[in-house]
């Protein structure tokens, strides 16, 4: 807009004067080393005129090199061919044809130029045009530092050298028009006026401020004539696509009136006043400021206004993927503030009347928040309280509960135990202490009691089947270190009349895209008649012990583990779960009498059962009671028949294992590979 305005104004005020000062005969040749005029740097001029036979002359000028740094255009050469005339009152008219090489954008390449000066009218005329692209401008021959421009369908490319000079960011499509005042300084330019926006698209080296498909209206200012650059915008925007660091806006059709004072230097830009206010979705006053790659440096948002579910759908939604919350269903609204610094927060607080929503994984929903946090790094803050009438996390219904909280000196607090019912039991947590500002280290810590969970109703949310008993245990303490979530303690469910204790649990990136849990998991005593009744496999009784140690689970799917089950004080085993043992360790029965005569019984007597796996990658080490000639023990028989199970492949691949026990769970003829 204003680059190319201001360039060809002085250049062609040079030419005029050039060519008034020059004899007025056919077949001048003027030459010069180097020109300068006020901004302009030209190098290796020629200006050839001669008379083209109907009372005008012919004017060629070419510059081998020209400079304008004030706009970061440089190293462009120049061509300028047409024919001057002079009319009665003196006036001069150059009409011809211009070429710019290397202009960003491909500015002038190949442009229509008519100049106008008028000693009596005091006065310069430019008009250029190159495809859809015009230009015009006015200024007064005793003032040349001073012009009225007019910009219409202008590239938006064509700007970038400019805007070069004060960002390191890059216009990549679209299309602008003007109307403008420019006054030429030294250095720098001062311009203001009104502008309209089509189609326009840009980014940074960083990817963290980008726009694409942007339109719309408004006025500006900028001020480049000392120290930082000065800009001030004032636009109503429709349509398009912005990212503001962690801000990425899909802009609807109807205005989004923005507002914007910034200053930029070497690259970098520091935006001092940012207002939005898109009426139905989203109200904003704040600051914000970037380097000169263009990644954010601070943020800070003093008030903030959101109506859901427009302003999740235009401008909440990329960013809360980024925190693993997918297709979120929100309505409600919400006032906040944040001063975010250096990628570390220091302040921020939120506040909600009422506010309702649920990811699309099931990992979290809110039905009928109220309240609200508020935490600063240094000093108190006034206390809060916030509450729910539903929670659900990682699919497990929690109850209603309120909470209350405190911020001293950059810890956010639970001033009080809080009692949440969850499946027919209750978490109690005793004391909650979160450093948000926490870089490294541990970020927060707390303790929980789980009392009288209903293990029917957490296998039913889990997609299990139904295990009877409850699930109890304390975690005296349980911190949040880096990324990851640290619990000391353990928690101990009564199944199946015996009892699973899990301890080392972690649980790193807890909601991230890919959560990674890790834990060692202890059985003791379980009923095995109740077992192989919930899952179907065929009846085993007896007592089961085992372990699963240095369990691993990645989004919830295992990738490593030492598993180990021994059911060490015998009992009776069904036919069907005979065969089903038989698949899992792909093997077979004793051969013989002995396998002849198990077809005339429904259930053996056993002495021990044992199954190892231990997994690494998606390959499972199988090996059980002890080793045979061609394999190992899985069921060791007691009485007549005298009952032994051979497994016989020592590693199967994990996905075919799992299949054949879902097989056996649901009746399916096991396949053996």
């Amino acid at each position: 807009m204003r680059p190319t305005s201001r360039h060809l104004l002085l250049r062609c005020g040079f030419l005029l004067s050039l060519c008034w000062l020059a004899p007025a005969r056919a077949d001048v040749v003027l030459s010069a080393k180097s020109l300068s005029v006020p901004g302009v740097n030209l190098q290796g001029v020629t200006l050839r005129l001669g008379e083209d036979g109907a009372g005008a002359l012919s004017v060629s000028l070419h510059a081998e090199r020209a400079d304008v740094p004030s706009m970061g255009w440089r190293r462009l050469s120049m061509n300028l061919a047409g024919d001057l005339r002079r009319d009665n009152q003196l006036a001069w008219t150059l009409a011809g044809n211009l070429k710019l090489a290397s202009a960003p954008g491909g500015a002038l390449s190949d442009a229509q130029v008519k100049i106008q000066i008028s000693p009596a009218a005091n006065s310069l005329l430019i008009d250029l045009s190159q495809g859809k692209a015009t230009i015009s401008g006015a200024l007064p021959l005793d003032q040349p530092s001073h012009a009225q421009i007019h910009l219409d369908n202008l590239p938006a490319g064509w700007l970038q050298g400019l805007l070069g000079t004060i960002w390191s960011g890059h216009l990549t499509a679209g299309r602008m028009g003007a109307e403008l005042a420019l006054d030429l300084r030294d250095p720098g330019l001062r311009s203001s006026g009104q502008f309209s926006l089509s189609g326009v698209g840009f980014d940074t080296p960083s990817g963290s401020l980008a726009g694409q498909g942007v339109g719309g209206t408004g006025y500006f200012s900028l001020d480049s004539s000392g120290g930082p650059t000065q800009i001030d915008v004032d636009t109503s925007l429709r349509g398009g696509e912005l990212l503001l660091g962690p801000i990425y806006a899909k802009l609807p059709d109807q205005p989004v009136q923005l507002s914007v004072h910034a200053n930029a230097e070497a690259g970098a830009v520091d935006v001092t006043r940012l207002r939005v206010n898109d009426p139905d979705a989203l109200q904003v006053d704040g600051a914000l400021a970037f380097d000169a790659k263009g990644a954010l440096k601070s943020l800070q948002l003093d008030r903030l206004h959101a109506s859901f579910p427009a302003a999740y759908t235009r401008y909440g939604a990329a960013w809360l993927d980024t925190l693993g919350l997918h297709a979120l269903q929100i309505k409600g609204s919400l006032d906040a503030s944040v001063d975010l610094r250096a990628d570390a927060p220091r302040s921020f607080a939120f506040s909600t009347d009422g506010l309702d929503l649920a990811d699309s994984n099931g990992r979290l929903a809110v039905d009928g928040l109220r309240g609200g946090l508020d935490w600063a790094v240094q000093g108190e803050r006034p206390a809060t309280t916030l509450a729910w009438r539903s929670l659900k996390f990682y699919r497990i219904d929690n109850g209603a509960a309120q909470s209350h909280w405190q911020s001293r000196d950059g810890m956010l607090s639970l001033q009080q135990p809080l009692e949440v019912p969850v499946l027919h039991g209750q978490l109690r947590i005793g004391q909650l202490d979160w450093r948000p500002a926490a870089v490294k280290g541990q970020r927060l810590a707390t303790s929980l009691a789980l009392t009288g969970v209903d293990m029917a109703a957490f296998s039913r949310a889990m997609g299990w089947p139904a295990f009877p008993g409850t699930l109890a245990g304390a975690v005296p303490s349980l911190r949040w270190v880096d990324d990851r979530l640290e619990l000391d303690g353990g928690l101990s469910a009564n199944v199946f009349d015996g009892f699973v204790n899990i301890t080392r649990l972690s649980w790193q990136q807890p909601f991230g895209p890919s959560p990674v849990l890790n834990a060692d998991i202890a059985l003791k005593q379980l009923d095995l008649g109740a077992i192989t009744g919930v899952f179907d496999f065929g009846s085993i009784t007896g007592r089961l012990d085992g372990s699963i140690n240095d369990l691993r689970l990645v989004d919830w799917s295992p990738v490593a583990f030492k598993a180990s089950l021994l059911a060490g004080s015998g009992g009776r085993i069904s036919q069907r779960a005979v065969n089903n043992l038989t698949s899992v360790g792909g093997g077979g029965i004793a051969a013989g009498l002995q396998g002849a005569m198990l077809k005339l019984f429904k259930t053996f007597g056993y002495k021990q059962i044992g199954l190892k796996c231990t997994l690494q990658g998606t390959v499972c080490k199988m090996s059980g009671l002890e080793p045979t000639a061609d394999g190992y023990t899985i069921v060791e028989g007691s009485g007549l028949p005298r009952l032994q199970v051979i497994g016989h492949q020592s590693e199967v691949d994990w996905p075919i294992l799992v299949k054949r026990l879902q097989d056996a769970i649901h009746g399916a003829a096991p396949e053996i590979h």
